[in-house]
């Protein structure tokens, strides 16, 4: 027997007003877009090729390749960019990619190329490139595991070897060739080295919260799982470790963006950025801020941009 036919009435309804209520966002963040803009000094705004940026009405292009604090729901950098400091973002990041699959596997890289093509044909160039990673190779789960050596072994702690090998070695490797990918692509279509900011992380908080409570697409927790495997159940403990790790990727990262072939990188130091006394206040989850804590993080990488 056929089924009844279901009335459309509600559902648009509810659609045509929850498109009211995002006009309404919309109408505010491009308020705070145009107030940002015409805040910024005419010299930084006009390095850029974009008509947009010669007729006040951006902060500038960028181009952006990395991970989930690019690409995160609700908020994330690039939203905020956009909405609150008044930039064009070209973004090609995906939220759970290392930087492994960035550097090697060809799938966003081929996808930043088509965003640089873009731009060329639209006679515009980037201000920056923008850059995200490392959380996923050093979080996933077996990578967290392995770092860890067992509470109760006499070599409890950090697997100093095991760090080396991943941050030192895996990931110093990908950084150095995405980087230089990125900025060959560049100067293969402008003819110029383009300026590229990074950025390493503020200190993760192992205490289990995952998204929306372990909901949708990036469920979590991402540390809790390893220290309870390696029976680490006390937090101050836990807190130590991740600090320890934070500092090693972030000093990776500054060594080698002070080398002399990548002089046009900018290392953003995230560390102590998130520092509100209750933690979830910035933090949301084990790994991502809150619309407070993006908010923070986004107006150093805004500041880093030249």
């Amino acid at each position: 027997m056929p089924s009844k036919k279901r009335s459309t009435d509600a559902p648009r309804e509810t659609g045509e007003q929850l498109a009211k209520v995002a006009l309404a966002r919309r109408k505010k963040a491009l308020r705070r877009r145009k107030a940002a803009i015409a805040k910024m000094p005419k010299t930084k705004a006009a390095k850029s090729a974009s008509p947009a940026v010669k007729a006040g009405q951006s902060a500038g292009i960028l181009v952006a390749e990395g991970d989930s604090w690019f690409d995160y729901p609700f908020n994330d950098i690039i939203k905020n960019l956009e909405d609150d400091h008044g930039f064009d973002v070209e973004t090609v990041a995906h939220a759970g990619d290392r930087v492994e699959d960035m550097a090697y596997s060809g799938g966003q890289l081929d996808d930043f190329i088509r965003r640089i093509e873009k731009l060329k044909r639209r006679g515009e160039k980037p201000r920056a490139i923008l850059l995200s990673g490392g959380g996923n190779d050093i979080t996933g789960e077996i990578e967290f595991g392995m770092i860890l050596n067992h509470a109760l072994s006499p070599i409890n702690g950090l697997n100093p070897l095991v760090v080396e090998g991943i941050i030192d070695q895996r990931l110093h490797d990908a950084f150095s060739t995405i980087l230089a990918a990125v900025t060959t692509v560049c100067e293969e279509h402008f003819g110029e080295k383009i300026p590229i900011v990074v950025h390493g992380y503020d200190y993760a908080i192992p205490d289990g919260r995952g998204f929306a409570g372990g909901f949708w697409l990036l469920p979590g927790p991402w540390l809790e799982p390893g220290f309870n495997q390696k029976g680490y159940h006390n937090m101050v403990v836990r807190r130590q470790l991740v600090e320890k790790l934070i500092d090693r990727f972030n000093e990776m990262l500054k060594r080698l963006t002070g080398t002399p072939e990548f002089r046009h990188v900018s290392f953003v130091d995230l560390r102590r950025t998130l520092k509100s006394a209750n933690y979830k206040t910035d933090w949301a989850n084990e790994l991502h801020p809150t619309a407070t804590g993006f908010a923070a993080v986004t107006a150093r990488i805004a500041a880093a941009i030249p």
